[in-house]
């Protein structure tokens, strides 16, 4: 009997770079602050930790390369925000990955019960 296996998900480029990037606890609280509201200065971001500007800006550029956070600049000084469309595009494609499972699961349910 062959059985065909479906296409993986997609979505519009590899979510490999999100999940590194996100994979990491300093960038993850960075997304969580700046997921909270307003675009904030490395400075505002650099607050409250022990981290160097330098240290904020390399996580920043991380996470700005895999489309998590963008840069803008108000005057002389960069701010970043969050991009919900990058999260939006993994959850799409880890929803796809979880049907794919609960497909593959019924398969071998209805092939194990015959």
């Amino acid at each position: 009997m062959s059985v065909s296996t479906p296409n993986p998900p997609t979505i519009g480029r590899s979510p490999a770079p999100i999940f590194a990037a996100l994979g990491d606890a300093t960038r993850l609280s960075l997304v969580a602050r700046l997921s909270e509201g307003a675009p904030r200065s490395i400075s505002q971001l650099t607050e409250g930790s022990n981290l160097t500007r330098q240290a904020i800006t390399k996580h920043l550029k991380v996470l700005e390369a895999a489309g998590v956070v963008r840069g803008i600049r108000v005057g002389r000084e960069q701010q970043f925000e969050f991009n919900s469309e990058a999260i939006n595009e993994l959850r799409s494609y880890l929803e796809g990955v979880s049907r794919q499972w609960d497909d593959a699961l019924g398969r071998l349910k209805a092939f194990v019960e015959r």
